[in-house]
């Protein structure tokens, strides 16, 4: 049949027939490929015949929105009938009245926040509405400073060291980061991913998390809730305390007996009573939690096969009461952010989050990315995600809820791939990365419902926006107040020359390195080309090439941080030139605080390579010393 049909389904349904790639090279999707896609996404396109009735049927169901979204202080077109009355009523009940004028549009609503417009021909609920500030919550507003140069640092959780933390990291290492990092004045800590995850398969991954409303309670810091004595009680009584002495002492995570260990002391604790001001707490928890907290506990313990939704409601409760008082302490040690939650794009399709959203997640299709400079065949990352579709049908009520999970009690959310906003790549689940296709989202309402949510909960958004950026989507980030990532690495002219430290966005986060790129010390000695080297990843290396490159680079950098005035031999020289950047917050990752080679995780790898399993070293002894000339290089920039 002809292609146009398929096409014009296809283009109705938000996928985009053509793209651009990483080489700036115009790609237009296989036939192929689109009909598996829409296939899986319930559009039959067959024949003709097909394509024409399911692009009916998509014309129906995108007709009136479930939820409209709107700017503070502009009109509201909602298509009322001109001249008719309308009632306006907040969240608190409080009615205003007016008339809709010419265009059937609201007048300006100069307060933002979730709107009902009860008027004829809209029903009993009338139209929701969600109104939103012109930007998100800011780094400025936080600090109350115009032009802040606030810092912190970067840590992946699993990989600071407690006596109790069974390898596998815990809230109270993250506290004892932040209390170092608050001491040298610093403003932030920035955790990996802490979502609910699924019983631990094979391999781990924070960004393949079961349900990114809730936590990970691996991560529970007893002590920080119970006290150390009932800690401690219940982990002699279940005869751990040998075995997880063996674990601490290990240099790589040890995911399936750590998860083990640390399962059975929160069922040891659940077992004793709990003093009667914590016992209220608790089931204050559960009631606060409602119906979503109880959906997610009996999940968990199917999922888990210990038919115990009681443990898991137990164990959700110790792990937020942990991160609720590593907040508290942060700030009250000083820090004006305090901590900066991880929200991973997507999760399991076969978790806690999936099934709460039936109907409004994809089916049948998960996430990647297409072919790029690191990866020449793409990756299939093998997690879900909510359809447009199914957003729009149910009033963005899955974003909302997540936005508000992620955010509570936090400083600042992390958003990892902020593109997805704008669209994700999909491909029929256990097919190739090469075969997907890019698939729109609502960009527009995502992000005022990103504003409104960011200011209620006052709450800082950085997006990460690293790689193959369509033009001009981090300047509309940018004029919403989110903010993007600069990379040293990355932060380049076209002819690969270092942009001077003052040439750095201003809305931006500068930080050295992320997880998945080599540490400065490891780029450095090309650490990361031995990796690919050994495992083959990105196709065949020209390891002479990529080394006098290397080589080249590292003299690039050299030149730019003598320009700034460092000692361009030494990586703390390396770090001040970040520092000194005008972003008005810099992150320093731990690993490249501490010097490390190796980091964290190696993308596109299964096998090889200890993803997400790396602990940071016993004696950090050296660690305040370079927090210390991070945050003096921090005072010595250019606002």
């Amino acid at each position: 049949m002809s292609a146009d049909a398929l096409h014009a389904l296809a283009d109705a349904a938000g996928l985009l027939v053509d793209w651009v790639d990483v080489a700036s090279q115009p790609r237009t999707v296989a036939d192929t490929t689109l009909r598996a896609v829409l296939e899986a996404m319930e559009l039959p396109c067959a024949t003709p015949a097909q394509c024409a009735d399911s692009q009916r049927r998509l014309e129906t169901m995108q007709g009136r929105p479930a939820l409209r979204t709107a700017v503070v202080d502009t009109p509201v077109a909602v298509e009322g009938r001109p001249g008719a009355a309308y009632k306006l009523l907040d969240e608190h009940g409080q009615a205003q009245e007016g008339r809709f004028d010419a265009q059937g549009a609201l007048g300006p609503i100069a307060v933002p926040g979730y709107y009902r417009v009860l008027c004829e021909g809209a029903g009993e609920e009338g139209i929701a509405l969600a109104v939103a500030p012109t930007r998100c919550w800011s780094v400025a507003d936080a600090c109350g400073v115009a032009q802040p140069r606030a810092w912190g640092v970067g840590l992946q959780v699993y990989s600071a060291r407690t006596p109790l933390d069974a390898s596998i990291g815990d809230a109270q290492g993250a506290l004892d980061w932040a209390r170092r990092v608050a001491a040298a004045g610093g403003d932030a800590l920035a955790l990996s991913p802490i979502h609910a995850a699924r019983p631990l398969q094979r391999h781990y991954s924070p960004y393949s998390p079961s349900d990114r409303r809730f936590f990970d309670p691996l991560y529970a810091a007893p002590a920080l809730v119970l006290g150390e004595a009932l800690a401690r009680q219940a982990l002699h009584a279940a005869g751990l305390e040998a075995r997880l002495a063996q674990l601490n002492a290990a240099a790589l995570v040890d995911w399936h007996d750590g998860a083990q260990a640390k399962w059975a002391w929160l069922r040891a604790l659940r077992e004793q009573a709990l003093p009667e001001a914590l016992q209220a707490d608790l089931q204050a928890f559960i009631a606060d939690g409602g119906p979503a907290l109880e959906q997610h506990v009996t999940f968990a313990a199917a999922d888990a096969g210990d038919g115990d939704p009681g443990l898991h409601r137990y164990a959700q409760w110790l792990a937020a009461r942990s991160w609720q008082d590593v907040q508290r302490q942060a700030r009250a040690a000083g820090m004006r952010l305090g901590l900066i939650s991880d929200l991973a794009v997507g999760f399991d399709p076969h978790g806690a989050e999936a099934a709460a959203w039936p109907q409004a997640v994809l089916h049948g299709l998960v996430l990647g990315a297409p072919p790029d400079a690191f990866n020449a065949d793409g990756q299939a990352w093998g997690i879900g995600s909510y359809s447009p579709a199914g957003l729009r049908a149910s009033g963005f009520a899955p974003f909302i809820a997540l936005l508000r999970a992620v955010m509570h009690e936090r400083g600042g959310v992390r958003i990892d791939h902020i593109l997805g906003l704008l669209r994700l790549w999909v491909l029929p689940d256990g097919g190739s990365a090469g075969d997907g296709v890019y698939l729109r989202y609502p960009f527009g309402d995502l992000l005022r419902l990103l504003a409104l949510e960011s200011w209620r909960q006052r709450c800082v958004v950085i997006g990460e926006d690293l790689g193959v950026v369509p033009d001009g989507l981090r300047e509309v980030l940018a004029a919403h107040g989110v903010l993007g990532i600069d990379v040293l690495m990355f932060t380049r002219y076209a002819d690969g020359a270092f942009l001077p430290p003052a040439q750095w966005r201003r809305s931006a986060v500068a930080t050295t390195t992320t997880h998945d790129l080599p540490t400065l010390a490891g780029w450095r000695i090309g650490r990361d080309l031995d990796w690919r080297e050994k495992l083959g990843t990105g196709g065949r290396i020209d390891r002479a090439a990529e080394d006098a490159q290397r080589s080249q680079d590292v003299a690039r950098l050299q030149a730019q941080v003598r320009a700034d005035g460092g000692d361009s031999q030494t990586l703390a020289s390396w770090l001040a030139f970040a520092a000194h950047s005008p972003a008005p917050l810099a992150l320093l990752p731990a690993e490249d605080a501490l010097g490390l080679e190796e980091q964290p995780n190696l993308p596109g790898v299964v096998e090889g390579h200890p993803n997400w399993s790396r602990r940071l070293p016993q004696d950090t002894s050296h660690l305040d010393a370079a927090l210390a000339a991070f945050a003096t290089a921090r005072g010595e920039g250019t606002p």
